[in-house]
């Protein structure tokens, strides 16, 4: 018995270390043979790949059901006020909306046009979004670049300011000024949306009339992403310019699937603008610069006064004045041969509207006008055209609207205008004139004799 207990304790140990020594050799066996290592390598990297997906799986459904539960986040202050009951309300209302296309106008014509007051009927408009002559900061900030050269970056500016895309007017500040406002935009003293609620309580929208700058200029200033705010609310937005030059300079925006863009073309009898430029002289300078810096230095042109005439100061500023309308009609000119055949990207797009016509007849002038851009004209709106046209006055300041009598200050052109100065405006613009429909002038008495119409039908 002890014999055997001590026979056991003698072979216990080396049980086990054969036990040991036994696993080592099957360990160094399976080490020598690459096939089986590389299997079991293989075997270890798919059960870690495999724990990988499933925990990334886990991770996502757990931050899916984080999202739902969540309560949504609205930019809208009363739908944060709102119980909502289910799961389905919820992904209802993080369902992308259906944007609604909306109209864009640009309404394009030249400085001194009468356009002020044709861009008061949409200004005056509770369903329009207006803004007046934005790209003024352009030309003021590129100031002295020829007129032809800055007509990319004012169709740029354009481009973003049809997406109610404000931040572009940062790009024409002053190095180290403040940021834009409200009360910033060119025109904003003026305007309407800007001058009323909710941006500021001085005026309703809904209310037609014209603002007092004096009052608007007592409106706190807003932030441009306010703006755009209110901007996103209107299914009609119109921007009046005078600074594109050429209708085709539009054709991208008009091209633009995301846009739905229409041109009304304001025109004016070249001689009757050229007489109001030269009135407005002061208020033009650095516009009529710009203009004449964009003429063909190559044309020959007919003197602007007789060789023995002594010029003057006076002379200079009309010179330019006057040498801006060849630019002017020059492209007014190309606007003209587009309209006549239009591309498919200006069907059904363009819109011809003399101003004579809107004097003479401005409620059906506006009607139609409003028709093509698919609004209505009411009661409110069609008085406040009749009264600015109707009144007793002939003129009043530059580039201010004023009820006046718009059909005696159309043709007050045929009383100053020397015949010199009469004769180079149609030198310079005899083909638009003669598709717009005015008539040129052959004796100087027959420019005074104003019972006798110089106006015929457009060939537009």
């Amino acid at each position: 018995m002890w014999f055997q207990h001590k026979q056991l304790a003698l072979t216990l140990p080396w049980d086990k270390d054969a036990r040991k020594f036994k696993t080592y050799r099957s360990h160094t066996k399976i080490m020598a043979q690459p096939g089986i290592v590389m299997k079991v390598l293989r075997r270890k990297r798919m059960v870690l790949f495999a724990a990988y997906v499933l925990l990334l799986v886990l991770t996502m459904l757990n931050l899916a059901n984080y999202r739902w539960a969540k309560e949504p986040q609205q930019c809208n202050h009363q739908m944060r006020s709102a119980v909502y009951q289910s799961r389905s309300d919820i992904r209802f209302l993080y369902k992308a909306p259906v944007a609604k296309k909306r109209q864009l106008v640009y309404v394009l014509t030249t400085w001194r046009s009468g356009s002020s007051f044709f861009g008061e009927l949409f200004n005056q408009n509770p369903d329009v979004f207006f803004l007046y002559e934005p790209m003024w900061h352009i030309w003021q900030k590129l100031y002295p670049g020829d007129a032809v050269s800055l007509q990319g970056a004012a169709r740029d500016m354009l481009s973003s300011l049809y997406r109610c895309d404000f931040s572009v007017f940062q790009l024409y500040n002053s190095p180290g000024g403040k940021n834009f406002t409200s009360l910033g935009l060119f025109g904003a003293t003026l305007n309407k949306v800007i001058c009323s609620y909710p941006l500021c309580s001085a005026y309703r929208k809904d209310v037609v009339g014209m603002v007092d700058d004096k009052v608007c200029k007592k409106c706190p200033p807003q932030s441009l992403r306010l703006l755009e705010d209110e901007c996103l609310k209107y299914g009609t937005v119109v921007i009046k310019g005078v600074r594109i030059l050429d209708v085709n300079v539009l054709a991208p925006l008009m091209e633009d699937p995301s846009l739905d863009l229409k041109v009304i073309h304001l025109v004016r009898d070249p001689r009757a603008v050229a007489n109001s430029r030269i009135k407005s002289r002061h208020g033009l300078i650095r516009e009529n610069l710009q203009v004449v810096r964009s003429r063909d230095p190559k044309l020959r042109r007919i003197p602007f006064v007789d060789p023995n005439h002594k010029a003057n100061k006076k002379d200079s500023s009309d010179y330019h004045s006057i040498g801006a309308m060849e630019v002017i009609c020059d492209r007014t000119s190309k606007t003209l041969r587009t309209a006549l055949n239009p591309p498919s990207w200006l069907k059904g797009k363009y819109l011809a509207v003399r101003y004579e016509d809107l004097v003479e007849n401005p409620i059906r002038t506006l009607r139609h006008v409003y028709k093509f851009v698919n609004l209505t004209a009411n009661h409110d709106i069609e008085s406040f055209a009749l009264n600015m046209t109707s009144g007793t006055g002939s003129s009043s300041k530059p580039f201010i609207v004023s009820s006046r009598n718009a059909t005696q200050a159309a043709s007050a052109w045929r009383t100053v205008l020397s015949i010199q100065q009469i004769k180079q405006v149609e030198d310079y613009c005899h083909h638009a004139m003669s598709l717009l429909g005015y008539e040129r002038v052959r004796t100087p008495a027959e420019a005074k004799d104003l019972s006798k119409s110089l106006l015929s039908a457009p060939k537009l």
